[in-house]
């Protein structure tokens, strides 16, 4: 667990040796953002280009992108990958805040562990390595402190990331807090560690398309599975069919985890953890909707049974493993966001659902370049 210093961050400590610009006589912050092309990181950009008190955002992924297009004006893009260690040395070199947003959220275990411990631990080593940086803000998630049946409703940010080791993600979010942690230990770095539930949005898909018939075309050129996935959309009364074991699901708005990123950014609060969840709760049949399916009552101890089978099991697909999701319920409180960091967020969970439902609808293959790289999917999914 992040520990957490006594008092309020100084939004002018980071970034006293070589500011971009000032405000006011105050030195303006370079943030160093990996991952930016996925829903959240334009989000998160679009946030930072909208406040005075940044004055330069330094953009690392692996696919191509042109922030003119996008009318990024503080915006410098590079193309790395946060596995390259001399790549993620150089980026956070310049920078004076480092936002760790580029994860895999789908693949194999051990593709996703490539990526999500090396790549993060690459990030964390350079940025408590370099002389500049004074903040990291990392996106974790609600998976971090795995399901168990221990876990208080609602999580409070004083339970441990345990994670849990049957689901790589949960396991991996963890294990990455826990890098996080090693790597600024006895440094001046001070951490910042958002755990958003589901992320919604038009520009954050990757639930809602799970839901839908994309994963019969996991592997497939990005052209090709959307039009595939299309395909099958349109055939008459063929909808996927979704069990919902009746479990409260929480939602939160990509431009609300946005703002708390920024508010993090600029040392708004205290270096620690934030729980991110919006107003009230959703329902599994109400996503199925969402997503053009159906959503058809289990039992809850079904779903339960389930999870053991496949914890269970000597080998499932990774894809298998979010069955455990439906465990029991994780809901967090967002107490600690909301009067740390001032953060209000703009969207309830069901007004996240219906924009991120009408994204959706306005096509596919809209999210991102085609060949965009799983690297960069920073969408925090349970």
């Amino acid at each position: 667990m992040i520990a957490e210093p006594a008092g309020q961050a100084d939004p002018a400590a980071a970034g006293s040796s070589a500011p971009a610009g000032s405000r006011g006589g105050v030195p303006r912050l370079t943030v160093a953002v990996t991952g930016p092309t996925g829903g959240v990181g334009r989000s998160v950009i679009r946030a930072l280009e909208r406040d005075d008190r940044v004055g330069q955002i330094l953009g690392m992924a692996r696919s191509p992108l042109d922030p003119a297009l996008q009318d990024w004006r503080k915006t410098q893009y590079r193309r790395g990958d946060v596995l390259d260690r001399s790549a993620v040395d150089e980026l956070v070199a310049e920078a004076d805040v480092i936002v760790h947003l580029a994860y895999a959220i789908l693949g194999s275990r051990r593709q996703s562990a490539r990526v999500n411990l090396t790549g993060s631990r690459n990030v964390f080593a350079a940025a408590a390595a370099a002389a500049r940086p004074a903040r990291l803000v990392f996106m974790s998630s609600v998976a971090a402190y795995g399901y168990h049946a221990d876990n208080p409703v609602p999580l409070t940010e004083d339970v441990p990331a345990r994670g849990s080791a049957e689901h790589y993600y949960s396991a991996q979010k963890a294990a990455c807090e826990a890098l996080l942690a090693k790597a600024v230990a006895g440094t001046r770095m001070q951490p910042y560690v958002l755990r958003p539930c589901i992320v919604a949005g038009p520009d954050a898909r990757a639930l809602i398309e799970s839901l839908q018939w994309l994963p019969l075309a996991v592997g497939w050129p990005g052209a090709g599975r959307n039009a595939l996935a299309g395909l099958i959309a349109r055939v008459p009364g063929l909808r996927p069919v979704i069990p919902d074991p009746g479990l409260p699901v929480q939602l939160v708005h990509h431009d609300d985890v946005a703002a708390a990123t920024r508010a993090a950014v600029i040392g708004a609060g205290p270096p620690g953890c934030y729980n991110l969840a919006a107003d009230g709760a959703v329902t599994i049949t109400d996503l199925a909707s969402a997503a053009g399916a159906y959503g058809v009552p289990v039992p809850h101890a079904l779903a339960a049974a389930a999870s053991q089978l496949m914890t269970a099991l000597p080998w499932v697909p990774a894809q298998a493993e979010w069955v455990h999701t439906a465990r029991y319920p994780m809901l967090m409180d967002t107490s600690r966001a909301r009067r740390d960091l001032g953060w209000n967020p703009q969207y309830t969970a069901a007004q996240a659902l219906a924009s991120m439902a009408g994204g959706f609808q306005s096509g596919y293959g809209t999210e991102a370049p085609a060949d965009k790289s799983p690297t960069e999917g920073s969408e925090a999914v349970l």
